[in-house]
């Protein structure tokens, strides 16, 4: 599954992860540290939607 950013469009694959950002690929959105915010515009993960 995929998030996509409602400010900026940057995508979260669940399945390839962001190793940038020490999250393993295979990481469910669930699971994304809640900390976690967009690495284009800095906004925090409830500003993500599930991609279409």
């Amino acid at each position: 599954m995929k998030y996509v950013c409602d400010v900026c469009g940057w995508e979260y694959d669940e399945a390839q992860g962001y190793s940038e950002g020490g999250i393993a690929p295979g990481t469910e959105w669930a699971n994304v540290p809640e900390d976690f915010v967009c690495p284009l515009c800095s906004v925090d993960k409830s500003r993500f939607s599930p991609a279409e």
